[in-house]
């Protein structure tokens, strides 16, 4: 896989794991039973996602001449 393929792909689930979020945090307003357990546990996955696709651009980055 190309760094660029890699790069894509944690695009993608940065994007999916945000949705998740935000549809789960709308469900919390509306009539049906949520759990604050849940919630943590996709704001986890996507602060991790974040995580991986901040270390992946770091590392695609070249490292300036000292």
């Amino acid at each position: 896989m190309t760094s660029a393929n890699h790069l894509d792909e944690l695009r993608a689930l940065v994007r999916y794991r945000r949705e998740r979020l935000e549809l789960y945090r709308a469900r919390v307003y509306g009539p049906h039973p949520t759990s604050a357990a849940r919630l943590d546990e996709l704001t986890r996955e996507y602060e991790l996602a974040v995580s991986s696709l901040e270390r992946a651009a770091n590392c695609e980055r070249p490292s300036s001449p000292s």
